[in-house]
């Protein structure tokens, strides 16, 4: 499974981030474990992660976009204001675990 985050806006908007990207092949087996019942979790809230950027105006928004092994991919896209529990934990993970963190 890929999984790949984007971040947008906030305070410094013009700022480009480059997204990041987890291959969970590449991860050692303990941190795989940690990674699937997070993306888990997030597709099961995917209906309240949709729900737009809310009313913070500088609030971050953020897309993570899964691929499984068989190519099918998701899309989850929440903001600082409208993330879900699931989501969020996923964020940090990703945060904390991403290649060159």
């Amino acid at each position: 499974m890929k999984v790949n985050l984007a971040k947008h806006g906030g305070l410094a908007a013009a700022i480009r981030r480059p997204p990041v990207t987890v291959d969970s092949s590449a991860l050692p087996e303990n941190k795989a474990a940690e990674l699937a019942p997070l993306v888990a979790a997030a597709k099961a809230e995917l209906q309240a992660a949709e729900a737009g950027p809310g009313r913070a105006r500088d609030a971050m928004s953020y897309t993570i976009t899964l691929q499984d092994d068989s190519g099918e991919t998701t899309t989850l896209r929440a903001s600082d204001t409208t993330m879900s529990r699931p989501f969020a934990a996923l964020l940090e993970w990703l945060d904390r675990n991403a290649a060159g963190k």
